[in-house]
């Protein structure tokens, strides 16, 4: 205690070395070079044409190939699986079809994820799909991506996760409706957990993702051996698994896939594909048959817990069920908890990236002296999702989030394919077959369009408005260079209190020094 309490005054006493680090990285005059030896650009660092390369105090790469796999397994496989099956199977209107659109999600999964694999490996650097837009497009479609997923997107399925992982975990050691208020204390009090697990170290954060994706996958299985269990003794409730009475709707259909394509969301990340997105697939395939070969469809469309409805019935009048009940919501909770510490884990790394260059407030950059976590983005990150768990009022936002989701990974298949042009000659370690990302982007639009046309909702209208906001933020705040004056001594507070260092800085000018 000591130790760290004597750091601290050390770090606090450098004020002037904290204000210097503060003037060199907002003071520059138009043209002059960067610490990192990138010419500003015109005066700022918001209007860079592409993403900057890794700096002296950078974040660590310490994913590697397992927990790469688990990163993609843990951030997919999370509440959607036992949230989405009654909603697509409601739109689909009939179970062949139900099984043939989680087929055609996890196709679509693949064929995403492996242009993204082009541009990942195009430009490595953390942010994903700001650093493409960046790249491809520019500042503002690069700053919109980063508007949007920032302040709603990320936080909003940060949210959304934990609080089913909350309903679940209260659900597991109560006979009745678990009571509001303590969802979401619960809530609360797991993002706060995820937050310190993610801020505390990065081996930290993937040694947990590890742990709860083997754990989520023994759940999983068990699932499936309650379900085949139930075939092979010859009471499979659902005896027609054609395709009787298949919605003909093109914009119900495309609600089917927002459904299913959010229990995959997760895919874009450009690593440990080709292992981690076809094991995920096989995975809802076989969970699905197994809720039918236990469930009636009218069962799985009536029940909002569906994994707790399959529990209850195959354990039947057994006279260990009451003691055995907790086990399916326990699972459920275990499989949340990795799908919200993944989801958090990438959602700092994009903030990390966006604020570096230029986009949002310069503290969101910043990372820790020793940990090499970006504490302030990850902090930024839980705070809005907090808020959100508080206010309740996040049911528009999962509404319009596959709206708003699509239309920036069409805008990722339209990268890969403008670079085509633009960048024949940058170097490419992966090269996607031209026709996967124009197979995306066509889906993309679909996805899009097809529910304005067929069944136009209020939420695809403030979907629009919101991402115009962005814009109207971008022009005085961003285009214009507008700076307000009261946030750097604000941000040098918060410098001091997080212990945290801009990443372009030289080595003998660290703020930490």
């Amino acid at each position: 205690m000591t130790y760290w309490l004597q750091r601290f005054r050390n770090f606090l006493g450098n004020n002037n070395a904290t204000r210097r680090c503060i003037r060199q990285c907002n003071s520059l005059e138009a043209g002059a070079e960067l610490p990192n030896g990138l010419s500003n650009g015109g005066g700022h660092r918001l209007e860079r044409s592409f993403s900057i390369p890794a700096d002296t105090v950078n974040l660590k790469r310490r994913v590697g190939l397992f927990s790469g796999v688990a990163l993609i397994i843990g951030t997919q496989i999370g509440s959607g699986i036992f949230v989405s099956p009654r909603e697509v199977l409601m739109r689909t209107g009939s179970v062949g079809m139900f099984l043939v659109v989680w087929l055609v999600c996890g196709l679509m999964s693949l064929l995403g994820a492996l242009a993204y694999a082009e541009l990942g490996t195009m430009n490595p650097s953390s942010g994903a799909e700001y650093a493409y837009f960046l790249d491809a497009f520019g500042p503002v479609p690069a700053f919109l991506f980063s508007w949007v997923s920032t302040l709603v997107l990320k936080p909003s399925q940060l949210a959304i996760i934990c609080l089913t992982f909350a309903q679940y975990s209260v659900e597991a050691f109560l006979s009745f409706p678990a009571p509001e208020a303590a969802v979401k204390l619960v809530c609360l009090a797991t993002i706060a957990l995820i937050l310190f697990i993610n801020c505390y170290s990065v081996d930290l954060a993937t040694g947990v993702q590890n742990m709860f994706c083997s754990a989520k996958l023994i759940a999983i299985g068990i699932v499936c051996l309650g379900g085949l269990y139930k075939f092979a003794s010859g009471h499979s409730a659902t005896p027609d698994f054609g395709f009787t009475g298949t919605e003909t709707s093109l914009g119900v259909l495309a609600l089917s896939f927002y459904s299913g394509l959010w229990a995959y969301d997760g895919w874009n990340l450009p690593r440990s594909i080709i292992l981690g997105i076809p094991l995920v697939t096989a995975c809802y395939l076989f969970i699905n048959v197994a809720y039918l070969f236990v469930m009636t469809p009218e069962q799985v469309i009536e029940s909002e817990a569906v994994a707790v409805t399959f529990a209850d019935i195959i354990m039947g009048n057994w006279s260990g069920a009451p003691y055995m009940r907790f086990i399916i919501p326990l699972c459920v909770a275990i499989s949340t908890f990795g799908a919200a510490n993944g989801t958090l884990f990438v959602a700092g790394r994009l903030c990390f990236a966006t604020s570096r260059e230029g986009q949002f407030s310069d503290i969101l950059s910043y990372i820790t002296v020793g940990r090499y976590t970006p504490i302030p983005a990850l902090i930024f990150h839980a705070v809005i999702a907090g808020c959100m768990v508080v206010a309740g009022n996040i049911g528009s936002l999962i509404d319009f989030f596959s709206f708003s989701a699509w239309i920036f990974y069409g805008g990722a298949m339209l990268a890969v394919i403008v670079q085509r042009f633009t960048r024949p000659d940058a170097d490419r370690p992966y090269k996607v077959p031209i026709i996967i990302p124009w197979v995306m982007l066509i889906a993309s639009t679909y996805l899009v369009v097809a529910p304005i046309i067929d069944k136009p909702q209020w939420e695809y209208l403030y979907a629009t408005m919101f991402i115009v906001a962005g814009l109207i933020f971008y022009i005085p705040f961003v285009h214009y260079k507008l700076t307000i004056k009261f946030m750097v001594p604000v941000t040098i507070f918060l410098q001091k209190l997080f212990m945290v260092a801009p990443t372009d800085m030289m080595e003998e000018e660290r703020c930490f020094l």
